[in-house]
This record gives structure tokens, sequence and C-alpha cells, in this order.
């Protein structure tokens, strides 16, 4: 079964290309750049090549994008011809070629806005009902990618499927004050509690998302790790989440103090991925919990994947304010 991975040389589409030959699949890998997962170098803004990359394929997996550190260096005009041309280049020819499964990889940036709430409201129950508010123009493309893979299952009867991921890039936060405040491991600890999924979990929704497409048809799902907060969280977690967080795992204090780590004071917002556990049949195996008892075992809180597969970073240059430029 011939299956294309676009994006192939960044995180997830290494990662889904390597699982899938793994796996004894034939997986083409295609990207701008090249890497050791990439078969096929162009863009996918050129409808030639994405046809000739396409021919053959039963599934779709379409991760390549333009991503938010990208905001500061690209034009809008490059995230319209990448985020929406490409996607519905490779839309308008997975209907041509008869894909019977198409995958499109989103964020949870799509909610923007609608992230955070107004002073002394409690955090954010963050499901999929919750209406998009983008607040750049990566968030904006995406969100209308989104639409135009459900357009075409509703006109065109592609089984299409939106997976909203949530962080998963091992680079360092481009939030100064993150930085300074906590270590890297620290932080990306402390968002596995609301914000954060591993990419072998990613990868393991994508292929679920690509199995079940034909029987559910369009859907969109969170994807991210299991919180262990509740409904009931939200009004302490929003002023005093190590409050909430004992009560829920009590064991962590120990395990961040041998650390010298700290846990956020406030937290805004939880993904709630109980839609894709439910429908796609999804178990998710790095959650905070898991975190804490290999940390407890001397191990660490990457997946062996995550691992492997390592950073990449978005820019071929460096910057002295961080991973990446931002926004001004």
């Amino acid at each position: 079964m011939r299956i294309l991975v676009t994006g192939s040389s960044g995180h997830l589409g290494e990662a889904l290309v390597r699982t899938l030959l793994q796996a004894g699949h034939e997986a083409i890998g295609l990207d701008v750049v090249e890497g050791p997962c990439t078969h096929r170098v162009g863009s996918i803004t050129d409808r030639a090549f994405v046809r000739r990359c396409i021919a053959g394929a039963v599934t779709v997996f379409h991760p390549a994008t333009l991503h938010k550190p990208h905001v500061a260096t690209h034009s809008r005009q490059d995230f319209l011809d990448v985020n929406l041309t490409g996607t519905l280049n490779l839309l308008e020819e997975a209907v041509a070629t008869g894909v019977e499964s198409f995958v499109y990889t989103s964020t949870t940036s799509v909610f923007g806005d609608a992230l955070t709430p107004h002073v002394n409201e409690p955090a954010a129950w963050v499901t999929e009902d919750l209406a998009p508010v983008p607040k750049n123009i990566y968030g904006v493309t995406k969100a209308a990618a989104e639409d135009l893979c459900q357009l075409f299952q509703r006109n065109q009867g592609l089984s299409t499927m939106v997976l909203r991921t949530s962080r998963f890039f091992p680079e360092e936060d481009d939030d100064r004050t993150a930085r300074a405040r906590y270590t890297d491991d620290n932080l990306k600890a402390n968002e596995y509690l609301y914000r954060r999924v591993d990419i072998e979990d990613v990868v393991s929704a994508h292929l679920l998302a690509a199995r079940r497409a034909p029987m559910l048809g369009f859907r969109r799902y969170i994807i991210s790790a299991t919180t262990p907060f509740t409904p009931e969280d939200l009004n302490d977690l929003r002023v005093h989440a190590p409050l909430v967080l004992r009560r829920r795992v009590p064991e962590y204090e120990a395990i961040y103090a041998q650390r010298g780590w700290k846990m956020a004071q406030g937290i805004d917002r939880v993904y709630v991925n109980q839609r894709a556990r439910e429908e796609l049949g999804w178990t998710p195996r790095h959650d905070f919990g898991a975190l804490m008892a290999r940390l407890q075992a001397g191990g660490d809180i990457r997946s062996e994947l995550a691992q492997e597969i390592g950073s990449k970073g978005y820019h071929a240059e460096a910057f002295s304010d961080g991973p990446c430029p931002v926004e001004s």
C-alpha cells in the first residue's frame, strides 16, 4: 500500500515515514528540503510535482506547512501559497487519483484568542466545540485548510480527517520569560498537563485516523496528552495550579523537588482529547503521570521516537533572542 507523506524532512513527517517503513508500508516522503526520510524534493505549491508524487497513493498524510515560527520571517502570501494552495493541490490530486484516506495535520493554534479567558474567569476547557478565533496568518490559513478538507469530503466524497495537534516540537520556547523561569524539560513537563503531546502519540493518532476515515467521514480531533484535570478543577487551576495537581498527581512534588523544578502558578487552558480517544480508539501513552513514572525510574520525558527524531529547528539562520524571531 503506497502512502504519501508531505513535510517528510520535518518532525512529524519524518516520524510518520519511519514508522510506516518499519511496518512494511511503501511510504513516499516529499519535502522542499532533503532529509533522511524524503524521497521527492519539491514544493506542494507545484501542482505537477504533487501529481507525480501522489500517483498510486491510497493514503495521504499532510503535515507540511509553514508554522507559527515562520510568521516573522515569511509573508502572508507565503502562508496562503503553502498552507492553502498547497493543501488544495493535494486534495484535488487525491480525488483524481482515488485516494481512500486524507489526514490533515492542523494545530490547536487555530483556537487563537478563544484560548485566553478573561480575568477572573476559570481556565478554558478546550474541546472541538470551541469556535476558533485565529490571531495570526498561521492560524487563519490552518483553519481555512481545515474547511477545504471538509468541503472535499462533502462535495467530492474524499474521506478526510483533521487532527489539531498540540505542542510536540522539541525546540526551546519562543517566550523569553518562560525560558528564564523554567529549564526546558521543566517547561515541557508542565505542558503535558494541558497543552503538549509526544510525537509517538501523534503518529499513532494519524495512523488510526487514516484507518477510520472511510467509516467516519469528516472529523476534527484535538490530539494532546490526556490531562489529569476535570472541569471541576478549572476555577482553582487558573489561580493555583500546584494545589490542584497535589490532588490529581500528588507524587509530582517529590519528583519536581529532586530536580529543582517549578510548577506554573496558574494554567489558563486545558486541551481535551476525549473525542479522539472515544471515536478513533486512540490510547495515548505519554501523559503527565507516565512522565513522572519515567523520571522516577531515571528515564527521559521523551519517547524513544522523539529522541530519534531530535530537534530540527524552523530556520536556517540563528537569532539572538531565542530559537526564532517573534512577530512585532
